[in-house]
């Protein structure tokens, strides 16, 4: 009878061409209904971790930090099936030196013996992020001895960095070879031929050690620090391609044009100036006079306003920089001027301005450098008398 009302119920549910009642096994009892195996782990692979389906927050936030906005994807949420990935970079043995000197084709070609293939660039991020999404494979905070990553050190055995797994139980994700995936480096439309790497090692190790960070290579060529790790099962065919607005370096703009922008900056000077003019009049406390654009390179806006405060023993000039975040700007950094009016121009780069001021020894400017997210600020430079010239020169 129990049978007959669970039967109804499904069919109510729309399910057709169902028998009443699972099929008997062999051993005399019910299989499971599909329902109840449609998320048991598949049998297991030797050598192999299988990757459940779940959500993959792909690339970086804008208000996590590094980030490389023009080469992630910004924290979007990718729904992803399951999958099997190596536990190791092939040969994917213990101890073993990771197989490198080939294409991406040729890896290509290694996996499909084994009857796997190469992992989308995706599959590795998720591989890499674990189930909660950490930004590091060891978790969210960086630790340049877990994974040996900040060096050019690449060739080392598997396993030799026993701490160095994610979530998941994989192995070695950074801090050796970088890692040929599937995927096509489509973050610059002007740039062909180019294949994803993920992992690998480099000085900059907090921002190379990332779940996220990639590469783009050469897909035919052969490098001694680029390997591969292999994947199994239906493959996730999302791919990581960016739409790359870039906009001028730097653009000044009267802040009398952008007067709500001007009176959200104010009050993110420091708050030893705000105590400095606390007991002054309105009109000597700090104002943002002057406003620019920076682009330091695709798909970053930071905006920079530059204004003075007037104590009682002499002004605090300087500049605030700061990221809009939902129509409303985030600190980033103070650049101080001193006792001048702040100005900004233009470097070489777009990811470095300098910012003038001056004190009582007279004008000074300093370097101001986009670092994948933070703001570095150089020691004042003065200008310098040279030989062969007339005017000192910085």
């Amino acid at each position: 009878m129990k049978r007959a009302l669970v039967a109804a119920a499904l069919l109510a549910l729309g399910c057709q061409n169902k028998g009443l009642a699972p099929e008997p096994t062999d051993a005399g009892e019910e299989a499971e209904p599909p329902w109840v195996t449609a998320d048991r782990e598949p049998e297991p692979r030797p050598g192999m971790a299988w990757i459940p389906p779940g959500s993959l927050i792909a690339g970086t936030p804008p208000d996590k930090l590094p980030r490389v906005p023009d080469e992630e994807m910004a924290g979007e949420q990718v729904v992803m099936s399951g999958f099997y990935i190596d536990l190791f970079p092939y040969p994917n043995e213990p101890g073993a030196i990771p197989t490198t000197n080939v294409t991406q084709a040729e890896a290509a070609e290694l996996c499909a013996a084994q009857q796997k293939r190469l992992c989308t660039e995706l599959e590795w991020e998720r591989a890499c992020k674990g189930p909660q999404n950490a930004a590091y494979p060891y978790g969210d905070t960086y630790k340049p001895t877990t994974c040996m990553t900040g060096s050019m050190r690449n060739l080392v055995p598997n396993g030799v960095n026993a701490g160095c797994k994610s979530a998941f139980g994989i192995h070695d994700l950074h801090g050796g070879v970088w890692q040929w995936t599937s995927s096509q480096w489509r973050r610059d439309a002007s740039k062909t031929n180019l294949g994803t790497t993920r992992g690998g090692n480099a000085p900059q190790g907090e921002l190379v050690g990332r779940c996220a960070n990639g590469r783009g290579v050469r897909s035919d060529v052969r490098r001694a620090d680029v390997g591969f790790r292999c994947c199994a099962g239906e493959p996730n065919s999302f791919e990581v391609v960016l739409n790359v607005s870039r906009g001028a370096p730097l653009t000044f703009h009267p802040a009398d044009t952008k007067v709500e922008l001007a009176r959200a900056l104010t009050p993110l000077v420091p708050e030893e100036i705000r105590e400095a003019v606390k007991k002054r009049k309105t009109d000597d406390q700090f104002e943002v006079e002057r406003i620019w654009t920076w682009h330091p390179l695709g798909n970053e806006e930071l905006v920079l306003g530059g204004g003075c405060a007037k104590a009682a023993d002499h002004a605090h000039c300087g500049v605030v920089v700061a990221r809009m975040r939902f129509d409303a700007p985030v600190s980033m950094a103070f650049v101080p001027t001193e006792l001048w009016q702040p100005t900004v121009g233009e470097t070489e780069t777009p990811r470095e301005l300098f910012v003038y001021g001056g004190d009582d020894n007279g004008a000074f400017r300093r370097r101001v450098s986009y670092e994948w997210g933070k703001i570095g600020i150089g020691n004042k430079e003065r200008k310098k008398k040279r030989k062969g010239k007339k005017e000192p020169t910085w």
